[in-house]
This record gives C-alpha cells, structure tokens and sequence, in this order.
C-alpha cells in the first residue's frame, strides 16, 4: 500500500491512497467465504458454488464494493499513521479506480491542524467577575428548600391563583377540528410554568372548580407539528381540582430538620459559606473563558470546515449519550422537542468553533511556555480514574495504557496553559 500527500488550500489534504490488486483480489476471496453460503447457482449445491463460477454468472465485479469496504478502514488507519501529517477531521473519501485484478485506488479529503499565530496571552483585561454572597442568594437556597420540603394543600374555597397546580381535562381544537395530541384528562398543570404554549395557563387563573373554560391560543410558527404551526386553535377545558404549595416557615424548627444545625442563623451561616466556594469555582471558570476568548480574538488561525463539521458531529454524539444515560432516547428527545439533527448541528456551531480556538491556541501556549505536565500530575489523575471505576490503581493505569497516557499528558499541558492565561488576566 502507498500513500500520496497533497496539500490544499485552508489547512486541507488530499490523500490517494493506492491498495495492490493483490490486497484486493484477497479481499475479494474473503467476502466471497462470508457470502457463499447465500449463493445459489444451477447445478451445485447451496454455498458450494465456485468463486469463478459465481463470477462468470453475476459479473467479475459482484464482490468488489464490499471487498474495497473492508479495505478501507485498514488501509486508511495506515495512511493515516504513515502520511505524517496532523489529520483533524473524518475523511472525505472519493473512489478513482475499482477495477478486477487492477490497484485499488482512493482519494481521502481532510483537515489538518492549523497552524496558530499567538497574540498577547499574559495579562489579557477581563470583566471583574462577582463573587460577593448576598443575603438575597442565601434566602433563594432557603425558599428552595422551603419549597421541596412544602406540603399540597388541595383548595376547594377561591379560585386558580398563579403558581397553584390544577387538575383539568382538556380537548383542542383547531379549525373546529380535534388535532392528535391536543386531549388531555386528569392532567396537572402548574400556572406559571410556561408548560403550555402561548398563554393558556394565564387564562386559568380566576376560574374556579367545574367551571367550563374555552381557552384560546396561537401555536408558535416554528413549532415543531408543522400542520398546526402559527394557527390559532381553542381549547375546551374544565377545571377540576386546585391545589397549593404551604412552605414552611425558615425559622429553628425548620434549619433542624432540613439541616444539621440547631437554629436558622446557624443554616445561614454554613450556606453562606457553602455559597462562597461555589461561587468562587464558578469565577474561576469564567474568568479563564474569558481570558482565554481574549486571547483568540488576538490571535490568527485559518480553521478547515472539515474540522468544524467533524467537532459539530463529536458534539452531538456526546450529548445524545448525555440524553440517553437519563433514560431517554435520541428520537424521542427530538420528537419532545420538534428539532432535528440538523438544527442541532446549526446551533451547536458557535461552540464547536470556540472548543476548537480554545484547544488550538492552549496547545501553542503549551509550545510557547515549554509546559509538560509531571508524573505525579498522571498519578493523581489516575487515582481520579480508579475511584471513578472503583479499581486499583494498578489496574486503572492498565486500562489507560501508553496512548491513553500520552493524551492525559497532553491534556493535563493544555490544563495548565489555561491556569496560566487565568491567572495572569487583568480584571478591569
């Protein structure tokens, strides 16, 4: 096998990548062990029809789109390992020659890593970033902690306020015609969650139990049944049941049970500091985005779509396993939501573009600053990895292994590129 390199405008290569005929006639044979068994030809049994013959029937060719599809990954992971070049992106593989007994050649599109020309990356100005906790902020954790420890009191005397859970049965209408999904019985629904469209739940509020209520409203026009998009449409509801939340009062009683203090100015006093830290943490991370944003917008880089599309598919494919480990599936997100991939790779572009700039000016920080990161670094994150698997270290450095080594390595650099550009920000 052999590989040619040529170099493209924009960061781009086209690699061609040529596999013997030899290569291919031996893939050839394979597919044709895998498949013979499915093979009927007049006057042999099933599966014991000779290659030969199989091709004197159906044509030479008949095996060669699958052989050349079991070549390419092979042949192509070598390449990619003898070209020599920093490839970012999946490749774009065109076939030029698929011939019987004749080389197989194929052309492979790529991005390769930019090349970054560094601004200023000491001392970059940031926005001065707020840590100061406010009694205000403490009072939200108590009011949320009132309300997960609130009791439903069912209403039978007053009509729907904001904020109370209804019970009601629902039909919609639109064009005096019921639409799919648009009925409902025995549904509860909080005013003022915003869990209907338009302004539905606000015309709730004053009716009271039994009451007969039309409700009109306007689907959005990018709502994702395209059939009831921008049409207005009523619904028929009644209105059978109230309910609301009676927080409990932040005094004594209520730090003792919700917490392992005696009194509220005690529960105050650990929040508050509990509040400090994590706001702390969350400063640091925007002070190091934002410095590090400062640094690519004074740096030069000439980014590959190739590489932008690849991180936008890297992207989506993580969160899709996000969605997936909380026990939805992918379909069914989208059916929830009225998006498709598409959309999703569309809005997911400004951060796959600044994961990128970031990652490529931290790795020439990294060069810049001469910066490695030490054994005990990878100790330490070893240590992560084996409580995260609840291994011995022994074996979570096992499973890492050499390459994965080298990445955390690598990582661990960037990690600290970032601390450094952090660090030495100016707040303005």
């Amino acid at each position: 096998m052999s590989v040619q390199v040529e170099k493209l405008e924009h960061n781009m290569a086209k690699l061609t990548i040529t596999v013997p005929a030899e290569e291919l006639n031996e893939a050839v044979k394979k597919v044709y062990q895998r498949q013979k068994k499915n093979i009927s030809v007049p006057g042999f049994r099933k599966g014991k029809v000779p290659l030969a013959m199989v091709e004197k029937m159906y044509g030479k060719g008949i095996f060669l789109e699958d052989a050349a599809n079991d070549l390419f990954s092979p042949t192509y992971a070598k390449a990619y390992d003898e070209c020599g070049e920093d490839i970012v992106s999946s490749p774009k593989v065109t076939v030029i020659q698929l011939q019987p007994d004749q080389d197989f050649i194929y052309e492979a599109e790529v991005a390769l890593k930019p090349g970054v020309e560094l601004g200023k990356y000491k001392g970059v100005k940031i926005a001065k970033v707020d840590v100061e906790v406010t009694d205000a902020d403490i009072d939200e954790v108590i009011d949320r902690e009132r309300r997960n420890n609130a009791r439903e009191m069912t209403i039978e005397d007053r009509p729907v306020q904001d904020k109370d859970k209804v019970t009601i049965d629902f039909e919609g209408f639109v064009d005096d015609e019921p639409f799919d999904g648009g009925k409902g019985e025995d549904y509860e629904l909080v005013i003022g969650s915003h869990s209907f469209i338009d302004t539905f739940e606000e015309q709730l509020i004053g009716k009271n139990i039994g009451d007969a209520v039309d409700v009109n409203v306007t689907f959005p026009e990018d709502y994702h049944a395209e059939d009831l998009a921008g049409k207005p449409a009523l619904f028929k509801v009644t209105v059978k049941g109230i309910k609301e939340e009676q927080l409990p009062e932040a005094d004594d009683e209520f730090a003792s049970e919700v917490s392992e203090y005696d009194t509220i100015a005690e529960y105050r006093d650990s929040i508050r500091e509990e509040l400090a830290e994590k706001k702390q943490k969350s400063a640091n991370d925007e002070k190091e985005k934002a410095a590090i944003e400062a640094v690519i917008a004074d740096s030069r880089m000439d980014i590959p779509e190739a590489m932008i599309e690849t991180t936008q598919q890297q992207m989506l494919e993580e969160f899709e396993q996000r969605i997936t480990s909380q026990g939805l599936s992918f379909d069914q997100y989208k059916m929830f939501t009225g998006t498709d991939e598409e959309k999703m790779l569309e809005q997911i572009r400004p951060q796959a573009e600044l994961r990128i700039k970031s990652r490529l000016v931290l790795e020439a920080i990294v060069e810049a600053e001469g910066i490695q990161a030490t054994e005990e670094d990878f100790e330490e994150e070893v240590k992560k990895v084996a409580e995260a698997y609840r291994m011995e270290q022994d074996k979570a450095k096992e499973m890492i292994g050499e390459a994965g080594k080298e990445e955390i390595m690598k990582d661990l650099a960037v990690t600290k590129a970032a601390e450094l550009v952090r660090d030495s920000a100016v707040e303005a």
